[in-house]
């Protein structure tokens, strides 16, 4: 029996995993206001009401896992750094062990999600699979033989600041024609206003949101009604998906690619033309090492389960 909890930075969820299934999901509300020892005690007191909901004493739960925003020391469930709560060097594991009395253990909530997605979810028949999640910016996990990779010291995996595009669009970590500065939500949204700037005329503008502006669906949309500016979108959205995807397949060959997000609620829409676009630029023959690419289908449970899953695989 173990705790998963998904700490964001405006909620935190927990739920128990019993018998490969997540009990009954509880939620506690976090703000950068307040200080770690504070969101230790939320915590700590999240997981009790995690097994009080879930019918168990809490003494039958083994050990608890967190899928914490930032940079991780997993080994010592340490946050380094966590932009949004100003964090560093926070030993959130260390905090809610002592009060819990539980065994905590710390990783990235990407990896946590990756996890989930690999061990209960749409990666379940895969031992070897790259989860990307297509919201903000591009975030996911790697799992390799069944096991997370999360790289020296917890550090890797990041696979949104891969480049695609030299000297490409200035990403928010520095570098320039990052991977997540073209195939996240925040890319694809961008790409469709700079087109409906250049295309008055557009069927795009029938499809944006109430306050004016794209949102993650306007060009798919407007392209199935075939709107030629809106296809045009779509195509380079998938060019750079795919670009990031061709390169990650050619480095570490998974047996599948999950996308999860937002955007990957377009389905065979986006799934369809985006194999299209990998298959070719695979180094070696999908014939010989055949690769899926399919919808993530845990959506916001993926981390709870992960976080669950990452406590039993370090007991």
């Amino acid at each position: 029996m173990m705790i998963g909890i998904d700490l964001g930075g405006m909620s935190a969820k927990a739920a128990c995993l019993k018998e490969g299934k997540l009990t009954e999901r509880v939620r506690v509300e976090t703000s950068s206001a307040a200080t770690a020892e504070e969101t230790a005690s939320a915590l700590a007191a999240l997981s009790r009401e995690a097994a009080r909901a879930a019918g168990i004493s809490y003494d039958e739960a083994e050990a608890i896992g967190i899928g914490s925003p930032g940079v991780i020391d997993s080994a010592e469930g340490t946050v380094i750094e966590w932009s949004n709560f100003g964090w560093k060097n926070v030993p959130i594991g260390r905090l809610v062990a002592a009060k819990t009395g539980k065994k905590v253990f710390v990783t990235n909530d990407a990896n946590a999600a990756a996890l989930g997605e690999a061990k209960y979810g749409a990666g379940a028949k895969y031992r070897d699979s790259i989860l990307l999640t297509l919201g903000t910016g591009v975030g996911g996990g790697i799992i390799l033989g069944g096991k997370l990779f999360e790289g020296y010291r917890s550090a890797g995996a990041e696979i949104g600041h891969m480049v695609i595009r030299l000297g490409g669009e200035l990403c928010t970590c520095g570098r320039r024609g990052c991977f997540e500065r073209y195939a996240s939500a925040s890319g694809l949204i961008h790409m469709t206003e700079e087109s409906m700037a250049r295309h008055p005329e557009s069927l795009l503008h029938q499809y944006k949101k109430d306050d004016g502006h794209a949102g993650g669906k306007t060009a798919f949309l407007a392209a199935q009604e075939g709107d030629e500016a809106a296809k045009e979108v779509v195509a380079s959205y998938i060019a750079a998906l795919g670009e990031g995807i061709a390169n990650l397949v050619n480095i570490l060959r998974p047996q599948a690619i999950l996308l999860g997000g937002g955007v990957s609620n377009e389905g065979e829409r986006l799934l369809r033309p985006l194999r299209e676009y990998v298959r070719p630029r695979m180094y070696v023959s999908d014939a010989y090492a055949p690769l899926d690419i399919l919808c993530a289908t845990l959506g916001n449970d993926a981390g709870l389960y992960g976080a669950a899953e990452y406590a039993a695989s370090r007991l």
